[in-house]
């Protein structure tokens, strides 16, 4: 089987998940994508050192923001769970020297099913989580990526998700002010990178990226980039941005597609 790609997906706010406009970006990149068999997702909003995999059925979603109005707590994604490929994860990566668990109470976050309502919205296709080890150092994140890149040869889509720019005290709801440059300064930074495959660089954000303090107060939604082109770096797979742009003034929409 032709090997499927990695996917980086900038999830953004939970409204995404009933905004019609932003989501046929979505739409529009699943329809070039081929047809997976299942889907192994890595979301910044779980993490959990050893990484665990989660639910293996379909259940009940976690609803994990607040104030946003209450439609979008009335969502439901029923995709299957995948528990053949739970079980193989959790064996590759123990075979490699990670020590994994397992979860099977926890659903999926809205770093998962907001970005999959509009990328398959059938909810035909199995669905795993694998937590996002943050005790992990970004060498160790990206060789996690490295690890799951043989599933793609298994016809299995991984889905890193996060936000290349995530600055949640800068948030412009009302987009009432232009990007600021450092926001355009550090997507730009990413996107280079992510072109020219300097995937040290990115391991070494801190110190390699312009800002990235500012771009990220906290590193867990950053972070799903390194698994993603850990996973694509194996086969030296080409970074393509699918979607890119910006919202509510600094968050990037900058997603990434690799082979």
């Amino acid at each position: 089987m032709t090997s499927i790609p990695v996917i980086f997906v900038a999830h953004g706010a939970p409204t995404l998940a009933t905004n019609p406009v932003k989501g046929a970006d979505l739409a529009r990149w699943a329809k070039s994508l081929p047809a997976p068999k299942a889907i192994l997702a890595v979301s910044a909003h779980w993490e959990q050192t050893p990484p665990c995999t989660g639910s293996e059925e379909s259940r009940e979603l976690i609803y994990d923001f607040s104030g946003f109005p209450q439609k979008l707590y009335r969502l439901e994604y029923p995709a299957p769970g995948a528990p053949e490929l739970a079980a193989e994860v959790r064996e590759v990566l123990n075979g490699r020297g990670t020590r994994t668990g397992r979860d099977l109470s926890r659903g999926w976050d809205h770093g998962v099913w907001v970005p999959l309502l509009h990328l398959y919205p059938g909810a035909d296709t199995p669905v795993l989580q694998l937590a996002l080890p943050s005790g992990f150092t970004p060498k160790q994140i990206y060789a996690l990526g490295q690890a799951l890149a043989e599933f793609r040869h298994r016809g299995v889509l991984i889905m890193a998700s996060g936000v290349l720019v995530h600055n949640l005290g800068t948030i412009d709801y009302h987009e009432r002010e232009a990007t600021p440059d450092w926001t355009r300064e550090f997507d730009a930074w990413c996107a280079r990178c992510l072109e020219d495959e300097d995937h040290q660089a990115l391991m070494d954000f801190e110190r390699a990226s312009p800002g990235f303090q500012q771009a990220h107060p906290s590193s867990e939604h950053f972070i799903p980039i390194l698994v993603a082109a850990g996973a694509a770096g194996v086969d030296h797979a080409p970074a393509t941005f699918p979607v890119e742009g910006f919202e509510y003034g600094s968050l990037s929409r900058r997603c990434v597609q690799f082979g």
